[in-house]
């Protein structure tokens, strides 16, 4: 049975925004159109859920009240409502509500919400700190940020799609906690592949080492997700470098907006970033043991 009234978009659909809309369809939300710049992914996953996979933004808003973008990076967020494209999403943003998932500057999600207010819209900040079966399932943990009632009538919506379902505050905060929380957790996820990597340098039972590291205070989720990963070279992708590298920055430049030093958020930063520029930015975020390790740093 139909749980709401209204269509629902998409707009990127790559892992995550695919497994949304499939969460939606499984429980009775009408997704009606799919939008991605691989025109081919979008045409697949339509046919898959018995939708229309569109040419265009603007035929995403024309089509569906409820849009759900899942983009890459602040250029690509931007580029969804820019007025100097033709065919972006405002053309039909009036009685519209966008719900923007992507893991952008807390300042593109503010311009955003001007922008479709300015229109006719809404807009919701609905950030994921979760991974892609997560999205399949409808477990995923979302720190939301826009006008109360905004989300107050969204809450439904979102619910189906999080077990942990938050609301932080204005504009752009959710995407200051999210980023605070993708730092640390990158943080982490380094300090664990140095800790591997040296262990294994100093001859020592990496299967042993990872036992007591979660029986101590070296304990961590990281360690949980990644840590035999990292032992085994199984970067297999959840959560890639790449994003790892692009949050880890939009993190570092919010501690330089305040005047903060943080240290080891810029190194971290920097050693996803190093991932990148060897090619290895599709990999997932454990594939920084690979700058850790001995035997494997070229």
């Amino acid at each position: 049975m139909t749980q709401g009234k209204e269509r629902i978009g998409f707009v990127g659909v790559g892992r995550m925004g695919a497994n949304m809309a499939r969460r939606l369809k499984d429980v009775g939300y009408p997704v009606v159109a799919v939008f991605d710049v691989y025109q081919e992914t979008a045409q697949t996953l339509a046919e898959e859920i018995g939708c229309t996979a569109v040419s265009s933004l603007d035929q995403v808003a024309e089509m569906a009240q409820i849009v759900f973008t899942v983009v890459t990076d602040d250029a690509a967020m931007r580029s969804l409502f820019a007025a100097d494209n033709p065919e972006n999403l405002l053309t039909h943003a009036k009685r519209r509500l966008f719900i923007n998932c992507a893991t952008v500057s807390p300042e593109v999600h503010q311009e955003v919400e001007i922008l479709v207010e300015k229109h006719g819209g809404h807009t919701i900040e609905a950030c994921l700190a979760s991974s892609i079966p997560q999205a399949r399932q409808g477990t995923l943990y979302l720190m939301c940020g826009g006008k109360q009632d905004i989300f107050d009538q969204a809450k439904p919506l979102l619910d189906m799609l999080s077990t942990n379902l938050r609301y932080i505050g204005a504009a752009g905060q959710a995407a200051r906690v999210k980023a605070l929380v993708n730092m640390v957790m990158n943080i982490n996820t380094a300090g664990l592949a140095e800790g591997l990597g040296l262990g294994e340098a100093l001859g020592l039972d990496l299967t042993m080492l990872r036992e007591v590291f979660s029986q101590t205070g070296a304990a961590s989720r990281v360690l949980e997700t990644d840590g035999a990963d990292m032992q085994n070279r199984d970067h297999e992708c959840y959560f890639s470098a790449a994003h790892a590298a692009k949050d880890s920055g939009i993190a570092y430049a919010m501690a330089q907006s305040v005047g903060l030093n943080s240290p080891v958020a810029q190194v971290t930063w920097e050693q996803y970033q190093r991932l990148v520029v060897q090619g290895k930015g599709e990999l997932d975020k454990s594939a920084i043991a690979e700058l850790a390790f001995k035997d494997r740093i070229s």
